[in-house]
């Protein structure tokens, strides 16, 4: 199975390592490896970006082992969520937090969707927000994924993308984001939880609404600009631009693309 757009020119592969042949990989084991292989580029000193979601908790268990052992030393993380910052403390990662450390050395997160210019779709976790604040302030973001996460647009899965907005009049909130992708054939969806379909609630205390597309929404700058200037609008599950590297893990190996 070939890689998506492997010669898009905006990325460059630098290594493949094949995987045994013989070998069935579940989409776990896939995760593992990509994290595996993202952790190789934490050195010691560093101040870490700590993602959310069941690939970066791959990375963060791995993290935690080589201090364990010695391997790494004077970490200091910056977790995306409240679910990471309990794992890190399980973990013994020292954590801290963005006022203290303005500027990140390196983050790794997952992502829910990557398109061939290396766009994300992040946020299916609800971490979005955070996501997005400490990812934008690191100097290197490697995103660790699964080749099932490549889309050829962005919602070109079907799935969710995710946006925060507050709880007040979000029904009018979410009437609005379906409108303005109305010529993408959207459908907007208040995230919920439970039995009885209470509201999923981030933690930042706000509502998530899931915008679903039949086609190509199109400009993603124009796109996410649109969405902010919405009043209840928080912040969208669209990271443009800002993946400096990202690692695929799939059923030929693991393919390395960095930013030209």
């Amino acid at each position: 199975m070939a890689l998506a757009y492997s010669k898009k020119p905006t990325t460059t592969t630098t290594g493949i390592m094949p995987s045994p042949p013989q070998l069935l990989l579940t989409q776990d084991d896939l995760k593992k490896i990509a994290a595996y292989k993202a952790v190789e580029f934490v050195e010691s000193g560093m101040v870490l970006g700590l993602g959310t979601g069941s690939t970066a908790k791959h990375a963060i268990d791995r993290i935690g082992e080589l201090l364990q052992q010695g391997k790494l030393t004077n970490i200091i993380g910056i977790p995306t969520s409240k679910k990471t910052h309990e794992q890190a403390l399980s973990l013994g990662i020292p954590l801290s937090d963005l006022e203290t450390h303005p500027v990140l050395d390196l983050a790794i997160d997952g992502a829910d969707e990557v398109d061939p210019h290396m766009n994300l779709v992040k946020g299916r976790g609800g971490s979005l927000l955070r996501e997005k604040m400490i990812e934008g302030c690191c100097k290197k973001f490697i995103v660790i994924v699964d080749a099932t996460k490549l889309v050829d647009y962005i919602g070109g899965s079907g799935l969710a993308l995710p946006v925060e907005i507050v709880p007040f009049c979000w029904r009018f909130t979410a009437e609005k984001l379906r409108s303005l992708f109305k010529h993408a054939g959207c459908v907007a969806k208040l995230r919920v939880v439970g039995e009885n379909g209470e509201p999923y609630v981030t933690d930042n205390g706000n509502y998530v609404v899931d915008l679903y597309f039949e086609k190509d929404i199109g400009d993603l700058v124009a796109a996410g600009d649109a969405m902010l200037r919405l009043a209840g609008v928080v912040e969208h599950g669209m990271f443009i631009d800002m993946a400096t590297t990202l690692i695929v893990a799939g059923e030929l190996g693991v393919t390395v693309k960095n930013k030209c």
